[in-house]
């Protein structure tokens, strides 16, 4: 039951929203779509529901012994960007409604719905007006609507929106539970620490290509960067210092404090060693890149070199 992407197109006049993307989703796995404000996200998440189609490529799902071109409606769970849920009616009968959407009977869809309202910790508001709850509140009712009715395939967008950092732990354990019960889980959202303790792999999307995917071993490995050195610093020779960033990446930040970004082939020693040449150094610490850090990273050299290769096709 795996959900394959192949070569997908995807354009809106002149502007191609998604280009010749590629990846798969395995069942029971959580996988993160990551990617700025445009970069084709919701395009590509339109197709995988099947609101829209692509214009060239493949996108095909086997469940249940037949072949669909998108997650089908009655397999998935889905939180949209724009919520949709009715504020004058109550917290429960807001999820009993939207259980019955797909076929669950009132006494099930209500143990269902007080059963998740326990998890979150909100058994004793379930029969206030929605529009009564804070907006993080609301956003945990709206989680629960989309998988109240326990879909094999769940896609969550920006479901840490609206959270304070207690209520982002929820979310992570929320998240844990359908992993637990057998729902694969396609989430996207900005928080990268959130989702770096979540997700099993990971596709990150800029301009409708993609920069890296796989998990986060994987997008370390093609990032070409493993290690970053943070350093309590006093330069003494500019001109050396200078003369160094031409082979080290060097990123000065704060009074005193510099950065060392290691490619494989460069090790701790190589590095200590050329700036204490030219520098005082009084304290190290050394550390794997996170997954906000190569975000930034990736999304920039993508970015120069999109721009790089629009320039010469301009001039070809």
């Amino acid at each position: 039951m795996e959900l394959s992407v192949n070569e997908v197109i995807k354009s809106y006049g002149n502007v191609t929203a998604v280009n010749q993307l590629s990846f798969h989703v395995k069942q029971g796995e959580i996988f993160a779509l990551l990617g700025p404000n445009g970069a084709g996200k919701s395009s590509l998440v339109r197709m995988l529901t099947g609101f829209t189609k692509p214009d060239s490529g493949q996108i095909s799902l086997k469940l249940d012994g037949q072949f669909f071109s998108h997650i089908p409606a009655h397999a998935l769970g889905y939180l949209p960007e724009d919520r949709g849920l009715y504020p004058e009616k109550s917290v429960l009968k807001n999820l009993v409604y939207f259980a019955r959407l797909h076929g669950l009977t009132k006494a099930i869809a209500e143990q269902e719905a007080l059963g998740w309202l326990d998890k979150f910790d909100l058994s004793d508001r379930a029969d206030e007006q929605l529009k009564s709850l804070s907006k993080g509140n609301q956003q945990k009712v709206q989680l629960i609507s989309a998988v109240i009715h326990r879909p094999k395939w769940v896609i969550l967008d920006e479901p840490f929106s609206g959270l304070d950092p207690v209520n982002q732990e929820k979310v992570v354990d929320f998240l844990t539970q359908l992993k637990a019960q057998g729902m694969t889980v396609i989430l996207s959202a900005h928080q990268m620490a959130m989702v770096e303790k979540l997700a099993d792999r990971m596709l990150l999307m800029n301009l409708g290509e993609a920069v890296f995917y796989g998990n986060l071993a994987d997008i370390r490995a093609q990032a070409q960067s493993n290690k970053v050195l943070t350093l309590t610093y006093r330069a003494i020779d500019q001109a050396g210092l200078l003369t160094a960033q031409q082979t080290w990446q060097l990123a000065p930040f704060e009074d005193n404090k510099l950065q060392v970004y290691l490619q494989p082939e460069q090790s701790i020693n190589q590095a200590l060693e050329m700036l204490a040449q030219v520098g005082e150094i009084t304290a190290v610490q050394s550390q794997s890149l996170d997954l906000h850090q190569l975000y930034l990273k990736a999304i920039s050299q993508h970015k120069t070199q999109y721009q790089q290769a629009a320039q010469e096709r301009q001039y070809a």
